[in-house]
């Protein structure tokens, strides 16, 4: 029998937020972004748009600007709006997608950055993520 897989849903990763969606910033991605649902990102400081999270970067992209509330590709000349997640709500790690190059302390940066911003990161113990790792 084959393995079946369930794609991430926004309420596998956004367990809470405040009402009157005070949580959410709406943004613009970037182009040439391929982002999925969880994504923690940066923010470009002089075009404001959003980026993958690059803690190497000296741009704005090193600093957590939130968590994506869904996936979004752009095209290498397009860019498009979305909502991230940036203040006040509680996100489930096991669902969050960082950069696989990230070091362990990078890891811990991004995650507190986060915390600063007011996105609290739990684990709950029925989940087996891969992700639930880096908590």
């Amino acid at each position: 029998m084959p393995v079946l897989h369930e794609p991430v849903h926004l309420s596998d990763l956004l367990k809470y937020e405040a009402p009157n969606l005070y949580s959410r910033d709406e943004v613009v991605v970037a182009a040439g972004q391929t982002l999925a649902l969880g994504a923690v990102v940066g923010r470009v400081t002089a075009t404001h748009e959003i980026v993958a999270l690059d803690p190497t970067a000296n741009d704005g992209r090193e600093t957590v600007a939130g968590v994506l509330i869904e996936a979004v590709v752009t095209a290498a000349t397009e860019r498009k709006r979305s909502v991230i997640v940036s203040r006040h709500a509680l996100v489930f790690g096991g669902s969050l997608v960082l950069p696989t190059t990230l070091t362990s302390e990078q890891t811990t940066a991004a995650l507190a950055q986060l915390t600063a911003l007011g996105v609290l990161v739990r684990r709950f113990p029925q989940s087996t993520t891969h992700a639930e790792s880096i908590l």
